[in-house]
């Protein structure tokens, strides 16, 4: 009998220990969602805030970079919060989330790639800039990308209607929902692979392109020295957000391949780790990147984060 009471004992410290770990985990990575969501929904505000925001291209694909990166935060979270309480989806939940997730992450790198041909045009060709980038072409510009993205994900769903779900016990996932459980088949894992590819492969040649552009236009004597190098430090930084969001689509087979080497308190916590670092913080990187540098957006975003007890310097500078 005392054998059993002391395994009894160990099995309720071991589930108490994995209580706690889910407890401060959920505690350590929502605080930092929510404070970045506070940071990128202030940055949203301030984009619509001003008129000089709306009626300039950057601004509103900027609108459309942080939108996208806001919805994708707030959804992964969501996910992961479902794996910390151990809460199983459906598979037609699961995948509609996931598929959710899969629009906003493929808008990101292609709002980029406007982004940073945006900037080439304006270094490179400045006196066409004012014809070519207009708010009209800049629309059409994010209809484009929203419909590419919206046909990528209409792909998903045709893939996954070749799976049998009729031969399944039940629609109940028995693990936690990411994007690597929905991938039923292979034609579907291929096609992810290959689009992933295709799709970060361009915009890492688009931006390259525009910063090798605006390095030789910067040698010109006819070219305005500051400007071109603000747009190569901009493109830089594009780059690296780039980066930075193809490292967070390789976050789940990641963690996959080291789950079965690390023991299980490691895993969570370094699975926590490299949560906030790989999914969440990238995706707020784009508003302390403009939110800091640019000279336009900065007084604002600050009078807003400030909650309009600060008031806002008067700038001019575009």
């Amino acid at each position: 009998m005392s054998d059993t009471s002391g395994s009894q004992t160990n099995i309720t410290d071991g589930q108490q220990v994995q209580l706690l770990e889910r407890v401060t985990g959920a505690v350590v990575t929502t605080l930092p969602c929510c404070v970045f969501l506070f940071i990128n929904v202030t940055m949203l505000f301030t984009l619509r805030s001003k008129p000089v925001f709306c009626e300039t291209s950057r601004y509103v694909l900027l609108y459309n970079l942080l939108f996208a990166d806001t919805v994708q935060m707030a959804l992964s979270h969501l996910l992961y919060l479902f794996a910390v309480c151990r809460l199983f989806l459906t598979y037609p939940v699961c995948g509609f989330l996931t598929l959710l997730a899969s629009l906003t992450t493929t808008i990101s790198p292609l709002t980029l790639l406007v982004m940073s041909l945006e900037r080439y045009v304006a270094v490179c060709y400045p006196l066409r800039h004012t014809t070519i980038i207009t708010i009209r072409n800049t629309g059409v510009a994010i209809v484009v990308i929203w419909a590419f993205s919206s046909l990528n994900v209409l792909t998903r769903v045709l893939l996954l209607l070749e799976f049998p779900f009729k031969d399944l016990e039940s629609l109940q996932m028995k693990d936690f929902c990411t994007g690597i459980y929905i991938r039923l088949g292979p034609r579907s894992k291929d096609y992810d692979r290959a689009f992933i590819c295709v799709l970060f492969v361009s915009a890492g040649v688009a931006i390259s392109f525009s910063y090798f552009g605006v390095i030789i236009a910067a040698r010109s004597a006819s070219t305005d020295k500051a400007s071109a190098r603000k747009a190569r430090n901009t493109l830089l930084l594009h780059l690296v957000q780039l980066c930075l969001i193809l490292s967070s689509t390789m976050f789940s087979p990641l963690l996959m391949a080291l789950s079965g080497i690390l023991t299980r308190i490691v895993f969570v916590r370094l699975y926590t780790v490299l949560y906030v670092c790989v999914s969440l913080f990238p995706r707020c990187l784009c508003s302390l990147i403009y939110g800091i540098r640019d000279q336009t957006i900065r007084p604002v975003l600050m009078h807003h984060l400030c909650c309009r007890f600060l008031k806002p310097a008067v700038s001019n500078s575009k």
